[in-house]
């Protein structure tokens, strides 16, 4: 038995979690940050919680017996794709990124891209009133610190679990994707939308609110991604399991 460990949070993931468990001589175990409060369902063993840092990730693989790491983490997660990365050498073990393809600007899209969270809440234009904000529930203290200035600025926050502090003059959305184009033209002419604020997470369970906003020309402020760790990358579910094939 191969015992491969994913780092999950993504759907990509749980998909990919799910193909691996049909397969007899792998033994898959998701992990998971812990971030979200309702994950969506898992197939196979999973553990909650970090690991302490690159070091405490390669104790991990070395005191369970792991002998594949996948990093199928948020592309925008960072930290964590770097600890994976350092921890597999430590181990060494074979280690994959899989990496959805980033969402490209086409003809219509009004982007302002921006290297950070903290660079998107001060690239909301002065005369632009009503954000929406997709681009999570846990980095919102630089529009806090902006609204003290903008106090005239509404958002429209949504996220999957409640955000961890309260931003004034804001409405919260629970909700999860997949979003329809259908859903998302009409949420952002309902609560009309100005600007939007994302990460450039690719994938097509968010890719909608892109569509629309290209539609309604309304501007999107993109964070863009961080810079990966060389390594092995595939960008789909079957290049990784294909991969994991060749070893």
């Amino acid at each position: 038995m191969r015992k491969v460990l994913i780092l999950g949070g993504t759907g990509d993931a749980v998909k990919l979690a799910a193909k691996l468990a049909t397969i007899d001589d792998i033994e898959v175990i998701s992990s998971l940050a812990g971030r979200t409060k309702k994950p969506a369902a898992l197939v196979g063993k999973f553990r909650i919680g970090g690991f302490g840092g690159a070091e405490g990730l390669a104790k991990y693989l070395q005191d369970n017996g792991i002998d594949t790491l996948i990093d199928a983490t948020h592309p925008c997660a960072g930290q964590i794709t770097h600890n994976g990365a350092i921890a597999a050498k430590i181990a060494r073990i074979p280690h994959l990124m899989l990496v959805r393809p980033q969402w490209e600007k086409v003809v219509g899209d009004i982007w302002i891209e921006v290297a950070s969270i903290v660079a998107a809440a001060q690239a909301i234009p002065d005369a632009l009133n009503r954000v929406f904000i997709t681009s999570g529930r846990q980095q919102l203290e630089p529009f806090l610190l902006r609204s003290q200035i903008h106090s005239q600025t509404w958002y429209l926050i949504r996220s999957i679990d409640p955000p961890d502090l309260d931003l004034p003059n804001s409405k919260i959305l629970l909700d999860r994707g997949p979003f329809s184009l259908e859903q998302e033209r009409q949420l952002l002419q309902d609560y009309q939308i100005q600007v939007i604020v994302s990460k450039n997470s690719g994938g097509a369970a968010t890719y909608a609110k892109i569509i629309a906003a290209r539609e309604l020309e309304i501007p999107v402020i993109m964070v863009q991604r961080p810079a990966m760790p060389d390594g092995d990358e595939v960008t789909s579910i079957d290049a990784a399991i294909a991969w994991l094939a060749h070893l």
